[in-house]
């Protein structure tokens, strides 16, 4: 990648705290949601949602996902933006100690609280417990 790019891509994901994350249901309708997120590496993404979410259930059907992150407060012709895509991976059992250890790694971020959550993953890549989670290669 352009180094002036992947300058931006990282000034536009440090700027912001939600991200756009496109899922499909089972028939393939689209679905968009925003999620409170932190980034691992630029790479690898990290969100917590409700199992019962419609984009946590989209994801057991279709693991494939899209990513837009922006800030939606600048005004019109101001926006930068970072597009990815990518597949979900859940994350389950000893994976889901480090996800969550992300969040603490964000200094702008407050704690998570696990509880009845979902923690998905975004991977730059080709149980009925609360503590399942996703991740997503992009």
């Amino acid at each position: 990648m352009d180094p002036e790019l992947a300058d931006h891509a990282r000034q536009v994901i440090d700027a912001n705290r939600y991200m756009a994350l496109g899922t499909a249901d089972e028939v393939g309708h689209p679905w968009v949601s925003p999620v409170w997120f932190a980034s691992e590496d630029y790479r690898n993404f990290h969100w917590v949602s409700s199992l019962d979410a419609k984009h946590s259930r989209n994801l057991v059907v279709h693991r494939a996902v899209a990513i837009a992150i922006f800030d939606s407060s600048v005004p019109v012709g101001g926006a930068r933006a970072v597009y990815m895509k990518g597949v979900a991976k859940e994350l389950t059992g000893v994976e889901l100690g480090p996800g969550l250890e992300v969040f603490d790694r964000v200094p702008k971020r407050t704690s998570v609280a696990v509880g009845d959550w979902t923690m998905c993953r975004a991977r730059r890549s080709s149980g009925s417990t609360a503590r399942r989670s996703r991740s997503i290669g992009c």
